[in-house]
């Protein structure tokens, strides 16, 4: 990349295995992208990378599109709550902890 190019969001999307019921509209699949370091905000960073439900169900509403609520969140199935914090925390790793080229 060089140093004109903007460097695009890193986005994954979780495909629910208990969709969320939102009024008329069902949640199936929620995207995740890469959160910014104003996004982790009154969240530590121990408790991310451990997936502790508190943090995640914190974190999930903002880095979420649809975006759910706190509350929709903490009524997440554990597998899918499990499967959100695992993309979250990989978000966190950097390219190297990753094995990716540098």
């Amino acid at each position: 990349m060089t140093k004109t190019q903007v460097a695009q969001a890193i986005t994954s999307t979780v495909e629910l295995d208990t969709p969320i019921q939102r009024g008329e509209t069902k949640i199936d699949a929620i995207t995740l992208r890469k959160p910014h370091a104003g996004e982790l905000r009154g969240v530590n960073l121990a408790d991310v990378l451990q997936m502790q439900t508190d943090a995640l169900i914190k974190l999930i509403p903002r880095l979420s599109s649809p975006s759910l609520t706190e509350k929709e969140a903490g009524r997440l199935d554990p597998a899918d709550l499990v499967q959100c914090g695992g993309e979250i925390a990989g978000f966190l790793l950097s390219k190297r902890a990753k094995g990716e080229d540098v």
